[in-house]
């Protein structure tokens, strides 16, 4: 029997008159390859923007590896072992792929200030083996020949890449991926899918995922929930979802053409 990783119990979030999500429960099974999907404004990065405590819920609560998390601060989240990463990539501008990866690993940092400033042998020792494991997350990705690179610099799906090494270098239990495919090319998507299969295996990850490109969620998800207007209206396999009525007209034929 499956094992619960996360749990979404009767969550409802309203902002002043408005309900965005509207009594959604669902569980992410560990191991698992979960889709929230659904139209633009359906509510799913709200979702997930409770889940990693930057929202706190109208009413229900949020179970993670069997604890209470609801309301918990972000980054008390990502201790926990939730990471994330965002529609609108988010890199440091200033740093290079390197350093935006080594940020991942601030709360694993053992040495203590007056140890850094004096360059002391453990200072020397957490840095080389960071160094190296930031270098072997770049590598997983195919990154690595842009590790002295601004970030920015990069083409679009190597800058998502950088965004989702730096989740993964907190080493998480879930990792959460907002519309990763977004702005990709077919190659781009197919090797990101790819990727994601390799990590998820090589790291024990469980990973929820919101998207809108169906070829992709159906390449990538064992289970998905559809909202439409902060409802749920189904849940179940993606091949189902595609079929289902409801469904596709929330998407008002959005899937026939995906």
């Amino acid at each position: 029997m499956s094992e619960p990783l996360l749990e979404v119990r009767n969550v409802t979030m309203k902002f002043g008159g408005v309900t965005a999500i509207d009594n959604l429960s669902f569980t992410v099974d560990r191991g698992e390859i979960y889709g929230l999907i659904g139209p633009n404004g359906a509510g799913k990065t709200t979702i997930f923007n409770i889940i990693t405590g930057n929202y706190f819920p109208t009413e229900g609560s949020i179970i993670f590896d069997g604890e209470d998390i609801t309301g918990t601060k972000p980054h008390k989240v990502v201790e926990k072992g939730i990471a994330r990463t965002f529609q609108n990539i988010r890199l440091f501008k200033s740093m290079t792929v390197l350093e935006n990866v080594l940020i991942g690993f601030h709360d694993q940092i053992r040495y203590n200030y007056f140890e850094a400033i004096l360059r002391l042998p453990r200072y020397h020792i957490y840095e080389k083996r960071i160094r190296a494991e930031a270098m072997g997350l770049l590598e997983e990705f195919g990154i690595a020949e842009f590790a002295d690179y601004n970030a920015t610099a990069l083409s679009y799906g190597n800058q998502r890449k950088v965004e989702i090494a730096r989740a993964l270098a907190t080493k998480p239990k879930l990792l959460l991926l907002d519309e990763p495919a977004a702005g990709m090319n077919p190659k781009e998507t197919a090797d990101l899918s790819d990727i994601i299969h390799k990590i998820k295996k090589d790291y024990d990850l469980t990973v929820l995922l919101i998207e809108h490109d169906m070829k992709f969620v159906n390449a990538m998800c064992d289970e998905v929930t559809v909202l439409d207007y902060g409802e749920k209206i189904f849940e179940g396999k993606p091949a189902d979802a595609i079929v289902d009525p409801r469904v596709v007209t929330a998407y008002l034929g959005e899937f026939t053409n995906a």
